[in-house]
């Protein structure tokens, strides 16, 4: 699964980034839990949160895909795609300035992601009982 390693390496860094945008408002805000108050704190960690609800489900799917034999190109499609798309919704989430056309193409990336990676998985495993039969 070397595509997909390299694609959760970059979402991987995208997280931290997440991460560190939130530790950074709450060491300066002395927020230790919720928002405080502050807006960009809210927006910052629900970008933080939404990217950890939606990325594993689409990177399992991917590595699955890949690991059941789906071509590389797809993978890499695959994987592309869910890079631009969590990047483009993580922009529009952590601006106090709304940017809802690129949260809503980050969205519409990686919620297509999910499910192409979904039918990627369900059309390798239909082939593989009905060969293994």
């Amino acid at each position: 699964m070397t595509i997909v390693a390299l694609y959760a390496g970059l979402l991987g860094l995208l997280y931290m980034l997440l991460a560190a945008n939130v530790i950074r408002i709450r060491r300066a805000d002395s927020v230790s839990l919720g928002d405080g108050g502050n807006p960009l704190l809210e927006r910052r960690i629900r970008a933080h949160g939404n990217f950890a609800e939606y990325t594993p489900i689409a990177l399992v799917l991917i590595a699955l895909a890949e690991a059941g034999g789906g071509p590389s190109w797809l993978i890499h499609g695959l994987g592309i795609a869910l890079v631009i798309g969590r990047v483009m919704h993580a922009v529009a989430l952590t601006s106090l300035t709304p940017r809802s056309v690129a949260r809503v193409g980050g969205m519409v990336a990686t919620l297509n992601v999910i499910g192409i990676a979904a039918a990627a998985c369900l059309v390798i495993a239909v082939h593989a009982l009905i060969n293994s039969g």
